[in-house]
């Protein structure tokens, strides 16, 4: 090999040795109005780099290649992708904008999962009942107390906090129930948040528990069952329940007696891992399932 030959992959070596990085992103339908909660995918675009450091802006971070985040909460997020070789470091910073949603929507955060709920503007009592209680962070650490598979979950008794494992749950509430809301339209498809009451014997009214509430898990529901029901309870089931109901399936016989105020719209699969779980006497899980948080989404 020739002397000039040698110096000259000798430079060759040293530029692409010395190479600095150069970070570089973009984000997925950049031009799309986004409404919270928004999950994003952010495409790596960087040069000459071996890691990577991403900051969403909302304390978050992530050192995978092309990650895909969500925000909850709207607000204007500064996100700022590091990338490194070496000792060597390039940033980039882009803005995400979310906006507040048009709807009213809360996460429940579970130990086995979380769930976006959307909660009825035809039940304003409940829901905004439901917002207080989430905003003072009555739900932190409550227990599905009681679960039971192809029928609900329920929970939001302030007594099954730090419960022990022989504690007898359901009785309890913030000290005040809410005027039944009972509203045509709104159903108990899979999937429905409802509140929990007492019975008919001692609630006549329907009134609701103020704090207790159960998510619909149910079973399949055929066109007979709901025809059953139209002419049992004088129920008018609309085409769009109707395939709600045959396609999620549901619990159509507590329509009309329990007040239905939202509907998960993100986290089916947590409801049928929560409604899975080994339950003792009882209908309480063996092993706590526990609400983490209740956050409203704005």
């Amino acid at each position: 090999m020739s002397r000039n030959l040698i110096v000259l992959l000798g430079g060759l070596f040293l530029i692409s040795a010395c190479a600095k990085p150069v970070a570089r992103f973009s984000i997925g339908d950049s031009n799309k109005k986004r409404y919270a909660p928004s999950k994003i995918k952010f495409s790596n675009e960087s040069e000459k780099a071996d890691k990577y450091i991403w900051d969403f802006g909302d304390g978050n971070t992530s050192e995978k290649e092309s990650p895909v985040h969500q925000y909850d909460l709207s607000g204007k997020y500064t996100v700022v992708l590091t990338a490194i070789k070496g000792n060597k470091k390039s940033m980039e910073e882009r803005d995400v904008f979310i906006t507040a949603p048009e709807e009213c929507l809360v996460k429940i955060e579970t130990s086995m999962g979380d769930m976006v709920i959307r909660l009825s503007g035809k039940t304003p009592k409940h829901r905004e009942n439901f917002l207080e209680l989430a905003e003072e962070g009555y739900y932190e650490d409550l227990l599905f107390h009681r679960v039971i598979n192809g029928f609900m979950i329920q929970g939001g008794d302030p007594n099954s906090k730090n419960a022990s494992p022989e504690a007898r749950l359901g009785t309890g509430g913030p000290g005040y129930e809410i005027r039944a809301e009972i509203v045509e339209g709104l159903a108990h498809v899979k999937g429905a948040l409802a509140a929990a009451r007492k019975g008919d014997g001692v609630n006549p009214e329907k009134k609701s528990s103020g704090s207790q509430f159960y998510i619909v898990h149910g079973n399949s529901v055929s066109e007979n069952q709901l025809d059953k029901m139209e002419m049992t309870k004088g129920i008018v089931y609309s085409d769009e329940l109707r395939k709600m109901y045959t396609e999620l399936g549901g619990t159509p016989f507590l329509d009309n007696e329990y007040t239905v105020f939202g509907m998960v719209i993100e986290g089916m699969d947590v409801i049928d891992a929560i409604a899975g779980v080994e339950t003792a006497p009882g209908d309480r899980p063996k092993k706590d399932v526990k609400i983490l948080k209740v956050s409203v989404i704005k």
